[in-house]
């Protein structure tokens, strides 16, 4: 029987936003949160509507939406069509409560353009597929009708060692490999094999890929975010929080930081080894963005016993494939693979065998190097057209970062972006809900979209850019 709800009348509320520092619609968020922690607003009492709320602060309806949605994924408000918005029951709740990725929406009757997702283009991807797949028809048989196995995928784990041959990972075998659905896969992974406890603790970059603390909260993990710099994280500020916190996974990226591009020096990735070791952290290191070649050490090169490294195929040769890998630390392959055993037994048997067939046949590589050209120039006509702004870019990395200039505020220009056709993602989905974010935001290079697609998005973004709104409300 579902559950009646009994309606509190509207409350009037109208808090006090002068004392949460930072935009309105995060003063918004944290008073809401304030009030339903404290009592203020008990479960079931329904809110003023976005334009009541927007007319008594003074602030605008999108303000106000934004708050509310903010809340509504953390879990603290429940909006019925219809009815309106209350402060949901406060049991905790089963499952995810907000999608990981958002659905794609350029093109067709949307007129939008996505410059969210760094996708790649198409360079042969669907013939080499066809290809594979018509050559693995011919060779089907009574392998395909049990489960598949762990052992089974041991010759395309060595593919993946010789695909891994452009990094510094330090010494690897097939048996140091465990293979995933993806990089996210990958991730989950970890936690299950490192994670313990009732409130195990996970430290990310202050600013991260959202699916660290997705993953996390999945597992039941409290989430610390950990001041980052211009080199990556801050040792002193990671020392704190072991202390603080006696965390027992950090997740971050050295190569290409997600989402301010930033590249960790030789020297910073030492010292987050060693105090990894002062303070038994394992480590997960993404390596999903990363450049296409590296010159220095790895962080699995570092601290092998330790260090468990993500790829996939996404960014490099298609997202649809749902492939990746875990580079686990030293004698931890089998307890990966176990992992990944008791998870989903292997992968299936029709991406394991066109995967193997992509890299024995050299097609894996050929749309690689394609892809990666497409990319750079795309970037380069970005660069072009927004050189004169304080961007943070590395070369093959398929997105850049972009500091806003004076008279903008990222919200706004991010609503004002997509008022004009062009979806882009500010710095405040890559921050914890409760911190605060820098005035940026972070432009990809869709490599999927037609090439006067892209620059015609970017001109948009560059005309914005050249002239800032009077009023910064929002």
């Amino acid at each position: 029987m579902s559950r009646q709800r009994i309606i509190v009348p509207d409350t009037n509320w109208v808090p006090n936003l002068s004392q949460f520092p930072g935009p309105k619609y995060l003063a918004l968020s944290r008073a809401l949160r304030e009030a339903i922690r404290s009592g203020e607003l008990p479960p079931d009492s329904q809110l003023p509507t976005v334009r009541d709320l927007a007319w008594r602060l003074h602030l605008t309806p999108g303000t106000v939406a934004r708050a509310y949605q903010l809340a509504t994924q953390e879990g603290l408000l429940a909006a019925t069509v219809g009815r309106g918005t209350f402060v949901a029951a406060q049991s905790p709740r089963l499952g995810p409560t907000q999608p990981l990725y958002t659905e794609r929406v350029t093109g067709g009757a949307t007129g939008l353009v996505d410059l969210r997702p760094p996708l790649v283009p198409e360079v042969g991807q669907a013939e080499a597929f066809r290809a594979a797949l018509l050559v693995m028809a011919e060779a089907t048989g009574q392998g395909w009708l049990d489960y598949t196995s762990q052992r089974g995928e041991a010759a395309l784990r060595a593919e993946i060692v010789a695909w891994m041959g452009d990094r510094i990972l330090g010494p690897i075998g097939p048996d140091d490999v465990a293979l995933t659905h993806g990089g996210q896969n990958a991730i989950s992974l970890i936690f299950d094999c490192c994670l313990r406890g009732e409130r195990p603790v996970v430290l990310i970059e202050e600013l991260a890929y959202p699916g660290f603390r997705y993953a996390a909260r999945a597992a039941r993990a409290e989430v610390v975010a950990v001041e980052i710099d211009e080199h990556g994280m801050v040792p002193a500020a990671l020392e704190a929080a072991c202390r603080r916190h006696g965390a027992q996974v950090l997740c971050l990226t050295t190569e290409a930081q997600n989402p301010t591009t930033g590249r960790m020096p030789v020297r910073r990735r030492q010292e987050i080894a060693d105090i990894a070791r002062s303070y038994d952290l394992q480590v997960l290191e993404d390596d999903c963005y990363s450049v296409a070649e590296s010159d220095i050490p790895s962080l699995r090169a570092l601290a092998p016993e330790r260090v468990w490294l993500v790829g996939s195929v996404s960014k490099t040769i298609s997202a649809a494939l749902r492939f990746g890998y875990v580079i686990c630390p030293s004698g931890m392959g089998e307890a990966g693979r176990l992992t990944a055993q008791y998870g989903f037994f292997a992968l299936s048997r029709p991406v394991a065998d066109l995967m193997l067939h992509l890299f024995r046949s050299g097609a894996a590589a050929d749309i690689k190097s394609k892809v990666q050209a497409e990319f750079a120039a795309r970037q380069q006509i970005l660069l072009n057209l927004l050189g004169g702004y304080d961007l943070c870019w590395q070369p093959g990395v398929p997105f850049v970062w972009l500091r806003m200039p004076q008279g903008w505020r990222a919200s706004t220009f991010v609503r004002m972006a997509e008022a004009r056709g062009v979806l882009l993602r500010s710095a405040d989905e890559y921050a914890l809900v409760h911190a605060r974010a820098p005035n940026a935001i972070r432009i990809a290079i869709a490599a999927n979209l037609p090439r006067h697609d892209f620059v015609a998005a970017v001109t948009t973004l560059a005309e914005l850019l050249a002239r800032p709104p009077a009023d910064l409300t929002v």
